[in-house]
């Protein structure tokens, strides 16, 4: 299993709206690297569902239940579907993660715009623990 952060902008998009739907398709990604991150993802993977804009924060987690597939609306795009896998018991934000050597190398600090991007085990551990 591999672990990920998908960014969203809440108005657009947020966890609550995801836990209401029960599940989503991922799309809208159009950024070259962050289409080659998501064309990784595999069904049964994880990913934490980022709050961009005002939030900066990582609020909840997504259990990806699908394969990379073309977007029906645009075949050079590709999308996955995802559903909500629990929410984090405190959110955690940018601010935390900057304050944090261990994450300095980290994309979410490095390349602030991508919007999907893998995150190493050890760092996801470190995110779930800073939840508590």
């Amino acid at each position: 299993m591999a672990y990920w952060l998908f960014k969203q902008e809440p108005s657009t998009y947020n966890y609550q709206q995801l836990e209401k739907d029960g599940k989503t398709a991922w799309d809208g990604v159009a950024n070259n690297l962050a289409l080659k991150h998501l064309r990784s993802v595999k069904k049964g993977d994880r990913a934490l569902f980022y709050h961009t804009g005002d939030e900066r924060q990582a609020v909840g987690i997504m259990e990806i239940i699908s394969d990379p597939y073309p977007d029906p609306k645009d075949r050079s795009l590709t999308i996955v579907d995802v559903r909500p896998a629990g929410r984090l018991a405190k959110p955690v934000t940018l601010e935390q993660v900057k304050a944090d050597p261990a994450f300095a190398g980290w994309e979410l600090v490095r390349i602030s715009r991508l919007s999907v991007m893998p995150v190493p085990e050890k760092l996801w551990d470190r995110i779930i623990r800073m939840d508590k």
